[in-house]
């Protein structure tokens, strides 16, 4: 249908030309819009050059601006970055001409999510939450911004966090990423991205590496879970047959306590019925001692005494004292005999001698020692 009405009306007579107006002032008018369409062509390619966004535009009119405290002023002017690093406070720019950024050097939290990784066995998995702290040093802004640009955390953290956890996956399995090597992933993760940044980004530092529990299929997790609820019940097991045994070894140690205890009872008791039995073989020893020093002092004092008896005895014996006791013993006897023999035997010298001679002789047995 398009082609048809062009080629009628390429058919159709052709108008009558007007003649030019009077006075030539139509094409003066004709050349003052022009170039009001060409200003204003050239003035809508500045304002897109200068004021790349329409969210920049109030920043990109002031002069006056601020820097919050925690970070640092950069300026980019006609999109080169200047080395001019202001602090917190107010400062002064040149409108629609330099451009400034806040930076934040204070430690900040970047935030990865959903970060989807192989394992070595082919198991899918997802890390729904990885959180970085870092922090940007302030003497390491410009050079940080020059190679790298305002967003360098897109690069050496949200990126290479991506990049190294599927690394560490693809070279482990289900079992040691979700439990076995779990609790080294954080450090891991910060150990590679700390030696990447000291050799390419030194200004960045990586201060810790948060790692949440990864998602992984609710079949496997099952499974998973059994295991942990069978392994729960091992620890279990364990941990009572550990308490039996401590309770065992408590009441062993009791025991022995006690023996010992008892023994040490035992032999205090021992060492007193020792020392009582001592101290009475003592003072035995000392009643033996004075018995012997006493009845010795008997023994010599009677020793003493026979020896001065035989001796007085011994000046007693005379023909004079014999005669008197026998004379003595005459007289005391209370039996008196009557007869012719009487006188004989009163009187008979040889009767007395002889009795005399035996009185010696059992006096001197008896002195003789």
């Amino acid at each position: 249908m398009d082609a048809q009405q062009q080629q009628r009306a390429g058919a159709s007579p052709p108008h009558p030309r007007q003649p030019p107006a009077a006075g030539g002032g139509g094409g003066g008018g004709g050349d003052f819009g022009a170039i009001f369409t060409v200003l204003l062509m050239f003035l809508a390619i500045a304002a897109m050059i200068i004021v790349p966004s329409a969210s920049s535009l109030k920043q990109s009119l002031s002069i006056l601006h601020q820097v919050p405290e925690g970070h640092v002023g950069v300026y980019w002017r006609g999109g080169a970055l200047l080395k001019t690093i202001t602090d917190p406070g107010f400062h002064l720019k040149m409108p629609l001409l330099t451009h400034f950024e806040t930076i934040q050097v204070t430690l900040q939290t970047d935030l990865v999510r959903d970060i989807p990784c192989g394992t070595k066995g082919g198991v899918m998995t997802n890390f729904e939450k990885i959180e970085v702290v870092n922090r940007l040093h302030k003497e390491y802004v410009y050079d940080t911004l020059l190679n790298y640009g305002v967003h360098y955390d897109n690069t050496w953290i949200y990126d290479k966090i991506h990049h190294e956890i599927n690394q560490f996956c693809s070279a482990h399995s289900l079992q040691q990423v979700y439990i076995d090597m779990f609790d080294q992933i954080d450090e891991k993760m910060k150990d590679a991205l700390q030696s990447d940044c000291t050799r390419y980004a030194p200004g960045i530092e990586i201060i810790s590496v948060r790692v949440t529990k990864p998602s992984i299929p609710e079949s496997i997790r099952r499974n998973f879970e059994q295991m942990e609820e069978e392994r729960t019940k091992v620890l279990i097991a364990m941990e009572k047959q550990r308490v039996s045994e401590k309770e065992a070894e408590t009441q062993k140690k009791i025991a022995i306590s006690e023996a010992e205890k008892n023994a040490h009872v035992s032999k205090i008791q021992m060492e007193q019925k020792l020392m009582e039995k001592d101290s009475a073989r003592r003072q035995e020893e000392i009643s033996n001692t004075m018995y012997l020093a006493r009845e010795k002092s008997l023994a010599d004092a009677d020793y003493y005494r026979t020896i001065k008896e035989a001796e007085a005895n011994k000046l007693k014996l005379t023909t004079q004292y014999l005669e008197l006791k026998f004379i003595e013993a005459i007289a005391n006897n209370t039996k008196i005999y009557f007869g012719n023999k009487v006188p004989n035997m009163v009187l008979d010298q040889r009767i007395w001698k002889n009795y005399k001679e035996h009185q010696i002789n059992k006096i001197e047995m008896k002195l003789s020692p």
